[in-house]
């Protein structure tokens, strides 16, 4: 794993592709996450602030955001841990942290291909601590 380091604030950020930082919160703890601009990004900024109902699903925290988008050309299936997916099928925001039912080995399978919106800016497994029914509050993080 290399290390680099830039006088840059955000060390993978273009500089010319405006990003989205988002706060989520649950009643055990709280992310925040660096979001790409894309057309499903912007979507869910205009829905800002939300709250829902967290659901679980195997080593996966989803929740209804109330936005319905279509699948972007570049969705994916299996995704890295901390990955920042939005479920076209369920109009729902995916935070895999972990194998789901229907992974192979260790990987991050969604229940189908998800746009991917950018990562959790910290550690994925906090995300273990989120119940099924929890509520769930995501908003604007500025800096």
């Amino acid at each position: 794993m290399e290390t680099q380091r830039h006088s840059a604030p955000r060390e993978h950020a273009d500089p010319h592709t405006p990003q989205t930082r988002i706060r989520i919160s649950w009643p055990a703890g709280h992310l925040t996450a660096t979001l790409d601009d894309t057309p499903t990004t912007q979507a869910l900024r205009k829905a800002l602030p939300l709250t829902s109902t967290a659901h679980t699903w195997g080593e996966e925290v989803y929740f209804d955001t109330g936005v319905s988008v279509s699948r972007e050309t570049d969705a994916r299936q299996v995704v890295e841990p901390g990955t920042v997916a939005f479920w076209t099928d369920g109009d729902a925001l995916a935070l895999p942290y972990g194998p789901t039912p229907i992974s192979r080995g260790d990987e991050c399978r969604l229940a189908s291909p998800c746009n991917v919106l950018g990562r959790l800016d910290g550690d994925p497994r906090l995300l273990a601590t989120v119940r099924d029914g929890d509520p769930v509050r995501v908003e604007a993080a500025d800096a």
